[in-house]
């Protein structure tokens, strides 16, 4: 294909790439909130971007669980119910600890470089644990840049994609009604915990500690659901 036919293709695909991105994003911090219907002309003005990368970003995100596309209705903020964010957990409860075994695998196999370990290491404490109260942006991109590292040092890109789709989906519920149980030095040393199991090339170690840091985000929710049952918007 001539070069001047790649360009327009890759620009394209780079705008959808961009307004995906920008989308979930908004979906992800609650700037479009659960249950709250999207216009497509409203949110090109907003981005700046043109209806067609719009649009199929949308559809991106409604494969991905975010949106949903209602026929005659249009598009709306796909709502977490209690239930629906526990098959969340617990799909990451099947995915994540063998991405952490695949990677300490990987390590084990002197297939991993030593400064993609450190940055492992450093990307697990990498919240302030001192700061009161905590910062829930930064604490969950710290959290989204560990996970996807673990998830990389795997080398398995399909079940990596599916870790992130998961992930991106929990976050949610952080700004939503977690943010008050946030425990920054606790989830520091699980992160730690996972790491240098993954850096020893321990795989049933760092699977084992991934599986408990998990668990523990399930049990608090759990635990706040029975506390107070109508907490979890978008029910």
């Amino acid at each position: 294909m001539p070069a001047s036919e790649e360009k327009p293709a890759a620009k394209s695909q780079s705008l959808v790439t961009q307004a995906y991105e920008r989308i979930k994003e908004k979906i992800i911090t609650l700037h479009f909130l659960p249950g709250q219907y999207l216009n497509e002309a409203a949110i090109c003005s907003q981005l700046d971007l043109g209806r067609t990368p719009v649009h199929q970003a949308l559809q991106r995100l409604h494969i991905e669980g975010l949106v949903e596309v209602m026929p005659r209705k249009g598009i709306i903020v796909q709502p977490d119910n209690f239930l629906e964010i526990m098959k969340i957990l617990d799909s990451r409860l099947t995915v994540e600890p063998e991405l952490a075994r695949a990677a300490a695998n990987r390590v084990a196999a002197g297939e991993i470089e030593a400064g993609m370990l450190n940055d492992l290491r450093a990307a697990a404490t990498a919240t302030d644990p001192d700061e009161t109260p905590p910062d829930i942006s930064s604490f969950t991109v710290n959290d989204r840049v560990f996970h996807r590292k673990v998830a990389q040092l795997s080398g398995n890109e399909v079940m990596s994609d599916f870790a992130r789709m998961l992930h991106e989906r929990s976050i949610r519920f952080w700004y939503l009604n977690m943010w008050q149980t946030i425990n920054v030095r606790a989830t520091n040393n699980q992160h730690l915990e996972i790491a240098e199991a993954v850096i020893a090339g321990d795989p049933e170690q760092a699977a084992s500690r991934m599986s408990d840091h998990i668990k523990s985000l399930r049990d608090r929710l759990d635990k706040l659901h029975r506390a107070s049952p109508g907490v979890l918007r978008g029910q």
